[in-house]
């Protein structure tokens, strides 16, 4: 074992990390998983939840964070990049009408610090809970030579139960639906080698207070992605809802123009939410077109939802009770033009 160690990895490291946080990943489990940390595979009984499920279908959607995580080595903040990481599939899945099941996560190093481990999975089991997943598994894979000492990758898998006569989608929507955002917390997780650019040839110091942002640079770019499960679900089951676009990486321009169908458009009023400070600032600095903001990030709305106007009203009523603000931006017209279409009034 000494020799393996010599060549940078270290298996009594990596027992010791498994140590520190199978009491947190044991914290996520809900009463149908099986077997969690330990095993070949994880497993997780889907019995019960299938029993009034006529046709039940699986969820599941995989993502990373990107070079958010170059920001978060920067800075030395590792406390919330687990939470994007759960936050970009957990989203994802709930985009389509999933109930959120299981997490799986996988973290490569150039060099395992058991203490470091803990407080990245400490994110990820704070993001698991929030979007009511529980993490099953994962890898960690020390890899000297693939990885700088001190760097490190995610990536995450997340899968969720539906009702394939209930999904959500394009297919269900239609001309008069009303478009309504909820907002963000931020950049979220996409758009961050621009965002990295602009730092750098602006000589910008993530450590400054910015006064229009009432906090650092740094703080503000590494706030963690938000989690919509407790917003949306709600309209859900409650049937409010035709289709939600996460606005990930493509912006609202390219995201919300994945549940537009053919022969209609999305007419987006910009001037009828909030525009975050931060993109205000990222615009300013970098030069950056209004048309290519609108492509690269979500201008201030994590998530765009579809809803028939006959349950515009239960929705705004559910919405009026979730801790998330939200605003109604447009409708679904028959299209003249582009599938997504901005205007300013």
């Amino acid at each position: 074992m000494d020799e393996y160690k010599k060549a940078g990895v270290d298996i009594n490291a990596g027992e010791k990390a498994v140590d520190l946080i199978k009491k947190t990943v044991a914290s996520t489990y809900d009463s149908n998983v099986v077997t969690g940390l330990g095993g070949f595979g994880a497993e997780y009984q889907i019995g019960n939840l299938v029993k009034n499920n006529d046709h039940p279908v699986l969820i599941s959607g995989t993502d990373g964070v990107g070079t958010k995580l170059l920001l978060a080595l920067q800075v030395h903040h590792h406390e919330t990049i687990g939470i994007d990481l759960v936050a970009m599939c957990a989203n994802d899945i709930l985009a389509q009408g999933a109930r959120p099941l299981f997490f799986l996560d996988y973290m490569g190093l150039g060099k395992l610090k058991p203490e470091n481990v803990k407080t990245i999975v400490s994110g990820i089991t704070n993001g698991c809970k929030q979007a009511h997943l529980s993490l099953i598994g994962g890898e960690m894979a020390e890899m000297p030579g693939l990885y700088h000492h001190g760097e490190y990758d995610l990536s995450g898998f997340a899968v969720g139960l539906a009702n394939q006569n209930h999904l959500l989608g394009k297919q269900n929507v239609e001309k008069g639906d009303v478009l309504i955002g909820l907002s963000s917390s931020g950049i979220h997780s996409n758009g961050y080698s621009l965002v990295r650019r602009i730092i750098s040839e602006n000589h910008l110091d993530l450590n400054q207070e910015i006064p229009e942002l009432h906090e650092t640079l740094g703080k503000a770019l590494l706030k963690p992605t938000k989690l919509y499960y407790d917003t949306v679900n709600p309209l859900i089951e409650k049937g409010c809802i035709h289709a939600a676009a996460h606005i990930t990486g493509g912006g609202i321009t390219e995201n919300l123009a994945r549940i537009i169908p053919d022969g209609l458009s999305a007419e987006i009023n910009e001037a009828s939410w909030k525009i975050l400070p931060i993109f205000k600032l990222l615009k300013k600095w970098g030069h950056v077109s209004t048309d290519e903001m609108r492509k690269v990030f979500n201008m201030g709305l994590g998530m765009i939802l579809a809803i028939p106007q006959d349950q515009l009203a239960n929705a705004k009523q559910l919405l009026d009770q979730s801790k998330d603000s939200y605003y109604q931006i447009g409708e679904v017209a028959e299209r003249n033009g582009n599938p997504v279409e901005f205007e300013q009034s």
